[in-house]
């Protein structure tokens, strides 16, 4: 079974400008120097994928070619598929035109506490799952047990059986968490989308699934990042 690692990075982010590429919590070359080393070290990932029209996302990947033994490739993504307009599901019909033939483990740079441990946890359970015929594809999610409401009212419980109930009786919800998908390239073609019919919904603790979308979220990441390599006595 062929992993490959799908990193998309493209250049212009407006929410929070250069987020992949800026300095982060004393890692100078950011969220995207954080998940190449962690991609490149998760035993599994046969190869990594990044996909990019950012030069300097481009001048950071080259830097780790010599480190990765064949493993990273530069996909140069045309810009028509790096503009703010550009689609998700674009993206997704674009993977396989780069990728033939292989599992595909599609993350992102903003999760920068789902490290080598999840990857490996996330693709032993992918691949269980096929193994055991329950599941064609895998998505991270969090899982979520509390009050939620749309505008109509409560979604997850009935307030005229009980207004306010113990939150561990709910039922379970899933926040999908963007951390991870995997699935067979082929089912990227059969339904034009990174999962398949039958996703594993694969439960991340909510520490891990952090996630960098907005201007504060970096900040703020950065500085609980930074936290806890000094507490770890990792180096800098």
């Amino acid at each position: 079974m062929k992993i490959v690692a799908f990193l998309p990075c493209r250049a212009g982010s407006q929410r929070v400008p250069h987020k992949n590429t800026r300095a982060f919590g004393g890692e100078p070359e950011g969220l995207l120097g954080i998940k190449l080393k962690q991609l490149l070290a998760t035993r599994g990932i046969d190869e990594v994928v990044l996909s990019t029209n950012d030069p300097l996302v481009i001048a950071i990947g080259e830097r780790y070619l010599p480190l990765a033994g064949g493993r990273l490739r530069i996909d140069r993504r045309p810009d028509a598929l790096c503009s703010s307009a550009t689609s998700t599901d674009e993206v997704v019909s674009y993977v396989p035109q780069i990728i033939e033939g292989a599992h595909v483990l599609w993350t992102h740079v903003t999760s920068p506490f789902f490290d080598e441990p999840e990857y490996e946890a996330a693709l032993a359970a992918y691949r269980a799952a096929l193994q055991a015929g329950t599941h064609d594809s895998l998505m991270g999610v969090l899982e979520l047990r509390t009050f939620m409401w749309n505008a109509e009212g409560p979604v997850n419980y009935d307030r005229r059986v009980e207004k306010w109930p113990r939150t561990q009786t709910l039922p379970v919800l899933y926040e999908v968490n963007s951390a991870v998908f995997i699935s067979d390239v082929g089912n990227y073609r059969r339904f034009s989308d990174r999962i398949g019919e039958r996703p594993l919904l694969h439960p991340v603790s909510k520490a891990k699934t952090i996630d960098v979308d907005w201007e504060e979220d970096f900040h703020l990441a950065a500085e609980l990042w930074s936290l806890r390599q000094r507490s770890s006595g990792a180096p800098r």
